[in-house]
């Protein structure tokens, strides 16, 4: 008998039990589709990137910039979830540019030579595109006093709230999540601008899976959003669709990057 196929959910974790809900009803209409190996419970990685290599990755949802970068040429585009929460729209998300209260109705230059958080500097939503927002208005390279790369959305906006820093790019449904289910998380938060759309967490499988599987996950998700089942746990992780698109629309990441760079703001200074 093989080893279980891995699969995970590990972008938007404010509620893990839907998540695992989600999957068990998926993985239903996979093995009804004849797809082995399927594992009982979800991973819940530490290391992302070695998990997104795996080359037994049945199923997971990572970031456009990864996707896009680390990942290019490693995976392959299954489609995405798309979400009805306050930035979405279709395939597109926003990231919310969040301050504390003390900062609200400040505009973005306002926050020249301030603090920012980021989570990670391979993350679309909270590095890649608030470089392309802070890059037509950065002087020489830069714009902030100082940035700290926290590990997470959620110690961005721990940094915020706790005063080690004053802005941080958090992507909205991320933001939603916690608003729903840990709303202390945003407790003293506002938020100030938002970043330029890009498309939602790409959600994918290894180079190697075959057609007939990739199939059979792009039915099995469209069918999982029409099954009543599946509709408490769906919505309580703000999913509404699921969506196929093309390889290319994840072109908007590295645009972001490449039009920072030619303003002269490769990295968030």
């Amino acid at each position: 008998m093989s080893a279980p196929r891995s699969v995970a959910l590990p972008m938007y974790l404010s509620n893990r039990q839907a998540l695992q809900s989600v999957w068990e009803l998926l993985a239903r209409r996979l093995a009804h589709a004849g797809i082995q190996d399927l594992p009982t419970a979800l991973d819940w990685p530490q290391d992302y990137l070695a998990h997104w290599r795996d080359p037994r990755l049945l199923l997971s949802q990572t970031c456009g910039y990864p996707f896009t970068h680390a990942l290019a040429g490693t995976v392959q585009l299954v489609g995405l979830f798309t979400y009805t929460v306050p930035g979405s729209a279709g395939i597109f998300c926003r990231s919310h540019l969040v301050a504390r209260q003390e900062h609200a109705g400040h505009a973005l230059s306002d926050f020249r030579g301030l603090r920012a958080a980021f989570n990670s500097a391979d993350s679309q939503s909270g590095y890649n595109a608030l470089r392309a927002a802070l890059a037509p208005v950065a002087l020489k390279g830069r714009f902030f006093a100082e940035v700290v790369e926290t590990g997470s959305h959620a110690a961005s906006l721990a940094a915020v709230q706790h005063d080690r820093a004053d802005l941080a790019a958090i992507d909205c449904v991320t933001y939603a999540g916690l608003g729903r289910d840990m709303p202390q998380a945003l407790a003293g938060l506002c938020i100030v601008g938002h970043t330029q759309p890009y498309p939602g967490l790409p959600l994918v499988t290894a180079r190697d899976t075959s057609a007939h599987e990739v199939l059979a996950l792009q039915h099995a998700l469209e069918a999982l959003l029409r099954d009543t089942a599946a509709a408490p746990a769906l919505a309580a992780l703000g999913i509404t669709g699921f969506e196929t698109l093309p390889l290319a629309s994840y072109q908007i990441c590295v645009d972001m990057r490449l039009h920072a760079a030619s303003l002269g703001y490769p990295a968030l200074a």
